[in-house]
């Protein structure tokens, strides 16, 4: 392939890559004056503004103010807005008392409620959830309000629910499946979710059954800009990831669509999780879904979306959302290795392939794979070897993670370049056998395990084109070979972003070997080139420039603050003190109290109260005893019937608290109720760490405790009383944190700690 040719393929090539994200979100212009029936992305941002002031956590004081604030602007539109309120400890063993707000526009039919739903919670106690999910609220409250500006008329009665405590434990949304009359009418279910603050917002399904009817309505709703596709489907239900829409499938066997974002996982359940943060582009990503969605499910037929049948689902640019049933699978299969059994046939024939040089093609994907899938491993482990900063960001992408998925899917390009450098004098034909084999191989394995990534086989058939082309052809048309290209170019660019973007730098081993296999689908592209090894250079020196600019990225600073974390700890039971941190690497802040004398935790359990990630205390260092008022313990209740001892023990607290943990030691729990709200038969079997409840206090409440244990064990509660005041409260002159550092999200955090020990022989 000459020069020339080789720079214009590879320029149309990295347009593919670049069209391959830009066609996936609207471009974001201001449209403040744009007509009143249309979503307005400004307008929207007004509401995300107002309700990201301040953190509004459950039982915060800003929680209430926001909860005003969605009432008076759905009162605003003509609506009658009311409220749910109770208590729910939901699957995950977190008591909170939860407010949900409700509305309802008639439609003129009589069948079944279209929902829509997103929660007004933040995550406690310092994310200020402008993204998750006050860009939920907002896509809701400006969607509803064009809509009913259009004046249309629909058959369905649209539902709004607003949930509460959705951080807690999907609380509110358990509470609205399981109390309110008005779940049975809900046939099917939009939630607006984030898990960062920026990036495309995916579709993702909520069934138990198949999903073929609801793909084909989604089609027919025809938003814009779908990002979804089956493999991501079958990939989140098999992850313990939930969002308030689970509760309605597994508790009400409803139907739903889940509209979330997850680029900029750095901000997610942070202090920076902020209005100026918060990407318009994808603010105006799921107005683009809401309205044409919601004008089409406002009259469809939603008793009629449940199906036996799943279908095979991807987004391409040009053609929006494809999609054909599983049963097509291993027919495509099947005819992928018939066209594949019959080019060898011809190829061999035709003296265009050669047995050995066939074989000796096995080595160059080897290498490549070998080498790329080592290095993306052990990636992540390296950065934080080199940069042990990085163990104190605990959902595990950095500020600069961009920068490092840039730097290693170029990296693993250099060596692809490289390694089929080495074999420049094997006939590109030849090369394409063995890649063929393994994808083949990728294709039957994914049709057993993973049938949702079965559009894997497109690609494939392309690069069966293109190997019907360079076996007959000595010179064939490069551009030609490009266009067969992009099928693996638009479904897979994407898939080598999401993976450590969303779920962590520790799946950076996605990215290399992905990329990997998509150069080899490539290769028809790349086997003509003549500079292969210029190109392995080329990739590798811009390969270090983006490693050098994340070096220079790698500390923190005020718009990329390190995370630091500081708890004043006080037992009850022996009257002494610690500070005490999550920090692995102390910031100066943290190291005015966990200092030279700084120990690791002994009396402190690693993994005893409750976090996303499962973190224990890194450090703690003696501290002064201050008087903090101690939570009243009474038991009102302590009797044996037949073999059972129940038990009925009330802690009240003495100071404004947020928070209570209870522990026991291991015994077997038969039955349990906190607040006349019982605690299922599967948590108490399956409780982790000794857990029995969480409660997120509301108003300073009372924590009432029913127990049912064997009449002959000895019970021991252990009581983790919470408030996030250390830095306010009286009693302390903790200074406010420098601008380069924030709250650690995930942990408990800038808390004083009450703990207490009691037994019952």
């Amino acid at each position: 392939m000459k020069n020339v040719s080789s720079i214009g393929t590879l320029f149309f090539i990295l347009f593919a890559i670049y069209w391959s994200f830009r066609s996936s979100m609207p471009v974001y212009e201001s449209d403040v004056s744009i007509s009143d029936t249309s979503f307005s992305t400004d307008r929207a941002l007004k509401h995300v503004k107002r309700i990201a002031q301040k953190p509004h956590a459950v039982g915060f004081p800003a929680h209430r103010e926001v909860r005003g604030y969605i009432v008076s602007e759905l009162q605003k539109m003509g609506l009658k807005p009311t409220l749910q309120e109770g208590h729910t400890a939901g699957d995950w063993g977190n008591l909170s008392r939860a407010t949900n707000i409700l509305a309802r526009i008639k439609g003129s039919g009589s069948g079944k409620a279209l929902m829509l739903l997103s929660h007004y919670d933040s995550s406690p106690h310092s994310a200020l959830g402008a993204s998750d999910a006050a860009s939920g609220v907002a896509t809701i409250l400006e969607g509803l309000r064009a809509f009913l500006a259009a004046n249309k008329n629909m058959k369905n009665d649209i539902i709004i629910l607003i949930s509460d405590a959705e951080e807690l434990g999907l609380n509110g949304a358990y509470l609205f499946v399981n109390d309110h009359p008005w779940k049975k009418e809900v046939g099917l279910v939009l939630n607006f979710e984030a898990r960062g603050s920026g990036g495309p917002s995916y579709m993702l399904i909520e069934t138990n059954r198949g999903n073929a009817n609801l793909i084909k309505e989604f089609i027919k709703a025809d938003p814009e800009y779908p990002v979804a596709n089956s493999l991501v489907y079958s990939i989140y239900k098999m992850l313990p990831n939930d969002t308030d829409l689970t509760v309605f499938r597994e508790d009400g066997d409803i139907e739903g669509f889940n509209f979330a974002f997850i680029d900029d996982h750095f901000d997610y359940h942070t202090a920076n999780d902020s209005y100026e943060r918060l990407d318009k582009k994808t603010l105006a990503h799921q107005g683009s879904y809401l309205m044409p969605i919601l004008h089409h499910f406002g009259s469809a037929d939603l008793n009629s979306l449940k199906s036996l049948n799943d279908v095979i689902y991807f987004n391409v640019p040009f053609f929006k959302l494809v999609s054909y049933p599983f049963e097509w699978i291993w027919p495509m299969f099947g005819l992928a290795v018939l066209f594949f059994v019959l080019l060898l046939l011809h190829g061999f024939r035709k003296g265009a392939l050669n047995l050995k040089e066939v074989a000796r093609g096995f080595i160059p994907m080897l290498l490549a794979l070998g080498i790329n899938g080592v290095v993306g491993f052990y990636s992540w482990s390296f950065l934080k070897w080199m940069y042990p900063q990085y163990n104190d960001m605990l959902h595990g992408f950095t500020y600069n993670g961009h920068t490092y998925i840039f730097a290693f899917v170029l990296f693993s390009v250099s060596v692809c370049f490289f390694t089929y450098h080495r074999f420049k004098k094997v006939e590109t034909a030849n090369l394409l056998v063995v890649p063929l084999l393994l994808w083949l191989g990728i294709c039957a394995v994914v049709a057993v395990k993973l049938p949702g990534a079965g559009f894997f086989v497109v690609p494939v058939f392309a690069l069966l084109a293109a190997f019907m082309v360079v076996v007959n052809q000595k010179r064939p048309n490069p551009y030609l070979l490009v266009f067969l290209a992009l099928p693996a170019i638009f479904i897979h660019a994407p898939f080598i972003k999401m993976f450590p973007v969303g779920l962590g730098l520790k799946m950076m081993v996605a990215s290399t070997l992905l990329t990997t296999l998509t150069f080899l689908l490539l290769l028809p592209v790349f086997g003509f080139y003549k500079r292969k090894k210029r190109l392995a250079y080329l990739t590798l020196f811009v390969f270090f420039g983006f490693m050098l600019s994340a070096h220079f990225d790698s500390g923190f600073s005020k718009e990329s603050p390190k995370p630091t974390s500081l708890l004043y700890v006080l037992d009850a039971d022996t009257n002494t003190a610690q500070w005490a941190t999550y920090e692995n690497n102390l910031s100066e802040w943290t190291s005015q109290y966990l200092g030279a004398d700084k120990k690791s935790p002994k009396t402190l359990s690693q993994n005893t109260i409750s976090s996303k990630y499962g973190s224990g205390f890194t450090y703690v260092s003696e501290a002064p005893t201050k008087q903090i008022a101690q939570m009243k313990v009474e038991t009102t209740r302590d009797t044996v019937i037949e073999n059972n001892r129940l038990l009925e023990i009330c802690i009240t607290p003495q100071r404004n608290v947020n928070r209570l943990e209870i522990y026991t030691n291991d015994i077997l729990v038969n039955t349990a109720s906190v607040n006349n709200v019982p605690l299922s038969d599967h948590y108490l079997k399956n409780r982790r760490h000794g857990k029995l409840i969480t409660h997120y206090i509301s108003d300073n409440e009372y924590t009432d405790l029913q127990l049912s244990i064997p009449k002959d064990a000895v019970l021991q509660l252990t009581l983790y009383e919470a408030s996030n005041d250390l830095l306010g409260n009286q009693l302390f002159t903790v200074p406010q944190r420098p601008e380069d550092n924030i709250p650690m999200p995930f942990v408990l955090n800038d808390a004083i700690l009450v703990t207490k020990t009691i037994r019952f022989e």
